[in-house]
């Protein structure tokens, strides 16, 4: 049974969707913005994001950086790609017309 702060199968869109308002963030700031924004109820663990981002990247999604931080240490910033954005539509799409089917069955059952 998933966890209830689960993000099983919305990884993908929530990070798209961060990465679409707050371009050039890094892995720690997209798990922190999950959790701020959803009010603590989501989170999104390392051992999951890291994979998804790499992922994601990969299908040319999201872009990747390198940058030399104040501190001296190294960061890896994401930012979206125009295929990035074009997915974005369609998984917010999808979203939508898997919450409105779940609305449907709740009200009715």
């Amino acid at each position: 049974m998933p966890k209830p702060d689960s993000l099983q199968g919305s990884l993908d869109l929530l990070v798209l969707k961060i990465l679409s308002r707050r371009p050039r963030l890094h892995g720690y700031a997209i798990m922190a913005a999950i959790a701020n924004i959803s009010e603590d109820v989501l989170r999104a663990e390392e051992g999951s994001l890291y994979p998804a981002l790499h992922r994601m990247e990969e299908a040319g999604w999201i872009r990747a950086e390198w940058i030399a931080r104040e501190s001296g240490r190294r960061a890896r910033i994401y930012e979206l790609t125009p295929l990035g954005r074009q997915q974005l539509e369609s998984e917010e799409s999808r979203w939508q017309a898997v919450s409105t089917a779940i609305n449907r069955v709740l009200r009715e059952a």
